[in-house]
C-alpha cells in the first residue's frame, strides 16, 4: 500500500506536516510519497495511479478561505474535467485559523466536498488544525496520521476497491 500525501500550500506549513508524517509513519506504509500540488490536475487520481494507494490532501486556507495558490489547478480540475472517483481513498488534514470562523478550514474542506461528489470515498474525519491554538501542526497531524493511517489500511484490506 502507498500513501499519497498531496500538498496545498502558501507559507509551506502544510508540506512541513507531510514531510513530519513521511518520516513518522514510514513504520506503518513502506512507501510514502509527498508531492506538492504545483501542476496536478484530476488524473493524479487516474485508476491506475490510485492501485494500491490511499490520499492524503494536506491543505492550508489561504485569503477567503480558498485554497492555496499552488492547489487551484488541482481543484479547478475537479470541476472542470469531472469524473467518477470511486476508486480513490482518501483522508484529509485542512489547516487554517479560528480567528477566522467563517472560512476555517475551507482549503482542505473544499477538496474533501468536490471528491466526495465525485464518489471518492473518504476515510475518517476530516482533522482541522487551528493555527491560533499555539499546538504544532507537524506534531498532531502526525499523531492524527498514525492513528487515521491505521483505520485506512484496515479499511482497504477488508474492502478492496475495484479500479
Amino acid at each position: 500500500m502507498k500513501l499519497k500525501i498531496l500538498v496545498g500550500t502558501m507559507t509551506s506549513t502544510a508540506d512541513y506536516v507531510a514531510q513530519a508524517i513521511q518520516m513518522d509513519c514510514a513504520d506503518l506504509v513502506s512507501d510514502i510519497e509527498v508531492q506538492l500540488m504545483d501542476g496536478l490536475d484530476i488524473s493524479v487520481f487516474d485508476a491506475e495511479k490510485a492501485k494500491d494507494a490511499i490520499y492524503l490532501i494536506c491543505s492550508s486556507t489561504y485569503g477567503s478561505g480558498d485554497v492555496p495558490d499552488n492547489a487551484r489547478a488541482l481543484y479547478e480540475s475537479l470541476s472542470a474535467q469531472p469524473q467518477f472517483l470511486g476508486h480513490v481513498r482518501y483522508g484529509v488534514i485542512a489547516l487554517g485559523d479560528r480567528t477566522y470562523m467563517q472560512t476555517f478550514c475551507f482549503g482542505g474542506k473544499k477538496f474533501d466536498e468536490r471528491l466526495q461528489d465525485l464518489g471518492a470515498q473518504r476515510i475518517g474525519e476530516v482533522w482541522c488544525h487551528d493555527a491560533s491554538s499555539g499546538t504544532m501542526p507537524e506534531t498532531e497531524g502526525t499523531e492524527w496520521c498514525r492513528q487515521w493511517l491505521a483505520e485506512a489500511l484496515e479499511a482497504t484490506a477488508s474492502h478492496p476497491v475495484a479500479a
